[in-house]
């Protein structure tokens, strides 16, 4: 009976710490929604420029190998 106890616990405390999280998620303000935005944007930037990069780099190195 203990380890069908154990079973039911976890499930249980998983919704309990679920419902706890989502009570306290807030909508993001409008500043904080064109901040978030405004990073993941230039995220997005410096991995393109820094892939363009590489490959402008690996491009010759790779003529003079072969």
């Amino acid at each position: 009976m203990a380890e069908f106890d154990k079973l039911t616990e976890a499930p249980v405390e998983f919704l309990k710490e679920g419902s706890q999280f989502v009570a306290k998620c807030t909508k993001p303000s409008k500043k904080e929604y064109l901040r978030l935005i405004r990073a993941v944007g230039l995220g997005f930037l410096m991995m393109g420029v820094v892939g363009y990069a590489i490959k402008l780099i690996h491009i010759p190195i790779r003529y003079l190998i072969v």
